[in-house]
């Protein structure tokens, strides 16, 4: 089975922009008797103001008619915290054979890939990425530095700093992964663009629930 990359971090080329061209003045459409006098800044009357205008206004009427369940009333599936649960669940289980024979958990293979992308990182900024807290990092990090698979050393410009380097065997272990893409994304069920819109939108979920967990 061939890799499918999957282009996240591809932003889409814009298209050259077209030199617009005159037109001519057209009369303006109103609702005035014929032959009476309008003057210029009198908005125009058409129907696709008409048809934005109804839009809006049955959004709000849709928006004020419905109603919020309370918790008791939903079944666990209509939960969308435990769809997103149980979802990473299936998918760590997909992932768990395929890593099982690089010799990775999940969180390890998580903070390989980072350092595929970015090899000699400082372990604060390898934190970020993955989103994880030091007292998770620690751990982790030293399990693969006793595979051999990466080091740890005091940062030359601030030894308060770890700073994290990939070996030769960590780097040689990226080799091994060729096809784990795709298998996922067989396992999936999708096609590869249904699959960046749904990443897209949880990506989007994510920020907005940190965005109002910091404003509380």
């Amino acid at each position: 089975m061939t890799q499918t990359m999957f282009p996240f971090d591809l932003d889409p080329v814009p298209e050259p922009k077209k030199a617009k061209k005159k037109t001519e003045d057209k009369p303006v459409e109103t609702n005035a008797p014929e032959g009476a006098a309008v003057p210029k800044d009198q908005p125009k009357d058409t129907g696709a103001a008409k048809e934005d205008a109804a839009a809006a206004q049955t959004r709000a009427d849709t928006n004020e008619e419905v109603e919020i369940p309370e918790p008791a009333d939903l079944l666990l599936e209509q939960f969308l915290c435990f769809s997103l649960y149980s979802a990473n669940h299936a998918m760590t289980r997909v992932y768990k054979p395929h890593l099982q024979e690089l010799g990775l958990t999940y969180p390890q293979y998580l903070a390989m890939v980072v350092l595929w992308q970015k090899d000699k990182i400082l372990v604060g900024a390898l934190g970020d990425r993955l989103q994880l807290e030091s007292n998770t990092m620690t751990p982790l990090l030293k399990r693969l530095e006793a595979m051999d698979l990466l080091t740890r050393t005091r940062d030359k410009k601030d030894e308060r700093q770890v700073r994290i380097a990939l070996t030769r065997k960590g780097r040689a272990l990226k080799k091994k992964t060729g096809n784990l893409t795709a298998c996922i994304l067989a396992a999936t069920g999708m096609w590869v663009e249904e699959v960046i819109d749904l990443q897209g939108k949880i990506m989007l979920l994510r920020d907005n629930l940190l965005r109002a967990a910091e404003a509380e």
